[in-house]
């Protein structure tokens, strides 16, 4: 692929990334105006266009950091990063994991006995 060709395929790659990063970015920011808008969360409705609100926020941030994340590894026709490979799965790391998962379980069924005694 001549240079000129390869420039050319890289400019419109990156022009590509770059207007979906801005129309995310412009997205993310009329969804946080209309979440300030809503008005109180009692009121009908509120409550479920909150959350939708919220719910396409976090949407279109996954979008946003998941190109920033690709543009860096994997720059198209170019330099590549490649992360190191995971390391090999042990007994040691199996227990860790449960212990996490059963302080997470615990620490929601705490959280959810103190919210129903709150409320």
């Amino acid at each position: 692929m001549p240079d000129e060709e390869l420039r050319a395929v890289r400019a419109r790659v990156l022009d590509l990334y770059t207007a979906v990063e801005v129309l995310m970015l412009l997205g993310i920011a009329v969804l946080i105006v209309y979440a300030i808008r809503i008005g109180p969360l009692t009121s009908p409705g509120a409550q479920e266009s909150f959350g939708l609100a919220a719910a396409l926020i976090f949407l279109m941030g996954t979008v946003v950091a998941h190109l920033v994340d690709r543009t860096y590894r994997s720059w198209p026709l170019g330099r590549r990063f490649r992360p190191t490979p995971p390391g090999p799965v042990t007994v040691a790391a199996q227990g860790r994991f449960l212990k996490v998962v059963v302080l997470v379980v615990a620490a929601a069924a705490v959280a959810y006995i103190l919210g129903g005694l709150i409320a």
